[in-house]
């Protein structure tokens, strides 16, 4: 599969969030976001345009080392929101953020979360894309309206959470969950509108690769479906059969990244 340019992404991050505003347009800003328990539909808003801002900030500064988050992890106190605020605000962020990407060019270097040492921009510019993406897909099932992602962008998340998944974090032991890796552990990802994955957790670490195999478990429907599953929205087209906590373990260890951080 051809993975997105970087000004595709660019260009996605305003378009997600402009479809994002679409949604919630008219909508109960204190209405519960199912999704993402414990928010309501402005803090998801604040959350996502706390995202683009942090990330905004990272990218001009050319970090080289953490930055705060505190308005990505800590939307909680905008309990009471005025969508007359919130959505200008929301959109003003998505095309700062993808204004400074752009500037700065897919090879300038900053820090990100998932590298070592400062890498290129690129991370945040699809970063951003299917953050937004996926919240938009909570803001249209709190609001009761219809998340549409096209199939490209899906694929292309769907093997972004794949490169996640063969992370140290996402299959090294820990004490408070059974070992991922073993002889036998396979898992079939099948996007029955356009392509199959399988992720071999036989050996020293989690491989994956497209095409598919005989496997301990597999989830199989279209590929928004299949990329809200692993984001564990609701996705109703998705089959399982197989080894199902095999497969749910491999969903809590590969969402890592999504855990909040530990005060």
């Amino acid at each position: 599969m051809t993975s997105p340019t970087f000004d595709r992404y660019c260009d996605e991050i305003v378009t997600q969030t402009e479809r994002l505003t679409a949604h919630v347009r008219g909508a109960d800003m204190t209405a519960p976001v199912l999704s993402c328990p414990g928010w309501n539909l402005g803090q998801l808003l604040r959350h996502v345009g706390g995202d683009h801002r942090w990330a905004e900030e990272i990218v001009r500064s050319r970090a080289s080392a953490p930055t705060p988050d505190d308005l990505v992890n800590d939307p909680t106190t905008y309990l009471h929101e005025d969508e007359s605020f919130l959505i200008p605000w929301l959109l003003e962020g998505a095309a700062s953020l993808s204004a400074t990407l752009r500037a700065a060019g897919p090879d300038a270097l900053a820090w990100n979360p998932s590298e070592e040492r400062p890498a290129p921009v690129t991370f945040w510019a699809r970063r951003m894309t299917y953050e937004t993406a996926v919240h938009r897909a909570d803001a249209a099932l709190a609001a009761g309206t219809e998340f549409v992602l096209e199939r490209d962008l899906a694929l292309d998340a769907v093997e972004e959470w794949l490169e996640y998944s063969t992370f140290p974090e996402a299959f090294e032991p820990r004490p408070d969950l059974p070992d991922l890796l073993g002889p036998d552990r396979t898992l079939h990802f099948d996007a029955t509108d356009a392509g199959e994955w399988l992720v071999d957790l036989t050996g020293k670490r989690p491989v994956w690769r497209a095409g598919a195999d005989n496997a301990t478990a597999t989830a199989r429907g279209p590929a928004t479906d299949l990329l809200l599953f692993f984001y564990r929205r609701p996705a109703p087209a998705i089959r399982t059969q197989g080894d199902k906590e095999l497969l749910d373990l491999w969903l809590t260890r590969s969402g890592f990244w999504l855990e909040a951080p530990e005060e």
